[in-house]
């Protein structure tokens, strides 16, 4: 069962024992969608993320500092994004909860609607390739989905930005932005595992992955996706600008991308990663709710 925003909506205050996690669903003083916040939170009270994740962040944290002395060795010597796909694939089938599958999948989603939008926004910019990444399925997964993800971030910078020397471009304010990338309705996934096993939280799994996905690929793949985790600054100016609303970019914390963070900590920033990407999305989709009641307001 995924747990949606009725869970929370439904739940009673025990005035001598509240909920975290209820107090954080009700407020509102950050753009997120209420389902998303309702799976994030749920999964967040996982036993796993009590129990397990602080040994888990010791261990990979430890790993990657070891497999960051052997690639500093044989930096080339495994080069397999197929198999670190299949073993991720793995991982989310038969371990991570439905929750955090979903939130994952969700980040894929969400992420190329972001740039998409940021596209159409910006006059001159049609010819920019992209790449979209719509996963609605597990399966997906195993199509090098988390590594193209990174390169469309990186490719998407360096394309616009091209652009913009060489054609004059300018990222500004738009009076009225194009909104048709973004979508509000629920994005239709296939129904996630849960079988007894799938109990792993958001962020326990991400701990366990990242040594992974770092000893499958060679040392540059995993220090560029780990250095990609600090462009939600970048991407969140470009769409503020575009919007209009600098001063919403405090929720994007994920300190800037000109330095560099140590890869050890690269699993704690991609849960970031994960919660600016949401933020970011939703208060574009919040914006585009907002020029729709007006219209329908103009026309009454």
């Amino acid at each position: 069962m995924l747990h949606t925003s009725e869970y929370f909506e439904n739940k009673k205050n025990n005035p001598r024992d509240p909920s975290h996690w209820h107090a954080l669903f009700l407020d509102n003083s950050v753009p997120f969608n209420k389902d998303a916040k309702a799976a994030f939170l749920f999964d967040s009270n996982r036993k796993s993320k009590q129990f397990l994740l602080p040994f888990l962040r010791v261990f990979g944290r430890l790993t990657i500092i070891l497999l960051q002395i052997f690639k500093a060795i044989a930096p080339n010597l495994i080069n397999a994004p197929k198999t670190l796909h299949r073993f991720l694939y793995w991982g989310m089938k038969y371990w991570v909860s439905p929750e955090a599958n979903f939130l994952i999948l969700r980040h894929f989603y969400l992420g190329s609607e972001v740039l998409r939008f940021i596209k159409d926004n910006v006059k001159g910019a049609e010819d920019i390739p992209m790449n979209p990444l719509k996963p609605l399925s597990l399966d997906a997964v195993k199509d090098n989905l988390f590594l193209e993800h990174d390169l469309n971030l990186y490719n998407f910078i360096i394309n616009l930005n091209t652009a913009i020397q060489d054609k004059g471009l300018i990222i500004e304010p738009v009076s009225d932005p194009n909104f048709s990338a973004v979508s509000a309705a629920p994005i239709p996934f296939e129904e996630f595992p849960n079988r007894w096993s799938n109990v792993m939280d958001l962020s326990s799994a991400i701990e366990v992955f990242t040594p992974v996905y770092q000893f499958f690929l060679t040392d540059n793949d995993f220090w560029r996706a780990s250095n990609s985790l600090q462009l939600d600054e970048v991407i969140g100016v470009y769409a503020a600008t575009i919007m209009k609303c600098p001063e919403k970019l405090i929720a994007l914390n994920n300190k800037h991308p000109m330095i560099p963070l140590p890869t050890y900590g690269a699993g704690f920033r991609l849960t970031l990663h994960g919660l600016s990407t949401e933020v970011l999305h939703h208060l574009i989709a919040q914006q585009k709710l907002h020029g729709q009641n007006e219209l329908v307001s103009e026309n009454i």
